[in-house]
């Protein structure tokens, strides 16, 4: 399992669960400086990456881009996958197009977690998931294309009615029309949705191709007061061998969050 930790570029989810805030530069300098094995980037839009320049910051620092996320089409473009509006459900599928294009160029794989949406009283969760189901199936297609997986994370209940546990999460993606959709194991949405995280794994199985490695209260690993024992355990126990990304808020500072969690994954992991 490799170390990861998050860049946020989106101004208007600032303060929010993310651990570097200030730029690229800023970010993969002080990961590399912590020893971090990759960064996991939330870009408001493609045209917001200099892929020139993040490719030189990447080799300069002798880092990985794990993921690209798509979440700044709902909190900045207020896009979901489900929307009852074709021409807007159109619109959130070309959003994610171009973030799968830009982390397929890097060998990285795109997120899907709040673009996911929600059913209401406009569209029933049947409809809903139907929607998503249709988007998953194209947006992997189009992933595989690039070379790399499209990762979809189960949001806890309070973000999403659709999907909300790992068993949830590989019956959306087994009924897809591809197989080259994965789950992102959020530990704080399964803190809040499982009621073992341990065997929430062990049902992902193969299915997990990603984890967002935070403690039980949203900050760094190893301020809350999550086992994460028991959780890596059962990662090898399936042979995960992928990261472990800090989504997480920068408590008390973005520094302190990322020297936390590249503790606790050293001691966990290393």
């Amino acid at each position: 399992m490799k170390s990861c930790i998050t860049i946020s570029l989106v101004e208007e989810a600032r303060g929010g669960p993310f651990v570097f805030w200030d730029g690229l530069e800023d970010g993969c300098q002080r990961s590399a400086a912590l020893g971090f094995d990759a960064v996991e980037v939330f870009p408001p839009s493609v045209e917001a990456v200099d892929k020139t320049k993040l490719n030189e910051l990447l080799d300069q620092h002798q880092l990985r881009l794990a993921a690209v996320g798509t979440g700044a089409g709902w909190v900045k473009h207020g896009l979901t996958l489900t929307d009852a509006n074709p021409e807007k459900r159109a619109e959130a599928i070309s959003f994610v197009e171009s973030i799968i294009a830009l982390a397929g160029s890097f060998g990285a794989s795109a997120i899907i977690g709040s673009m996911q949406g929600r059913w209401d009283a406009t569209t029933d969760k049947d409809t809903a998931l139907g929607y998503l189901r249709d988007a998953l199936s194209s947006l992997g297609k189009t992933a595989a294309q690039h070379g790399a997986p499209l990762i979809y994370e189960p949001l806890n209940r309070y973000e999403t009615n659709l999907c909300n546990t790992m068993a949830d999460g590989v019956k959306l993606v087994t009924e897809a029309e591809t197989d080259n959709v994965v789950l992102l194991a959020d530990l704080f949405h399964m803190n809040i949705e499982e009621a073992d995280l341990a065997s929430a794994i062990r049902t992902g199985k193969d299915k997990i191709g990603h984890v967002h490695f935070v403690d039980s209260n949203r900050q760094p690993a190893g301020a809350g007061h999550m086992d994460f024992e028991p959780v890596v355990a059962a990662l090898r126990e399936i042979g995960y061998d992928g990261y472990l990304s800090a989504e997480a808020f920068p408590i008390p500072n973005s520094q302190a969050a990322a020297e936390m969690t590249i503790q606790t994954f050293q001691r966990l992991v290393r």
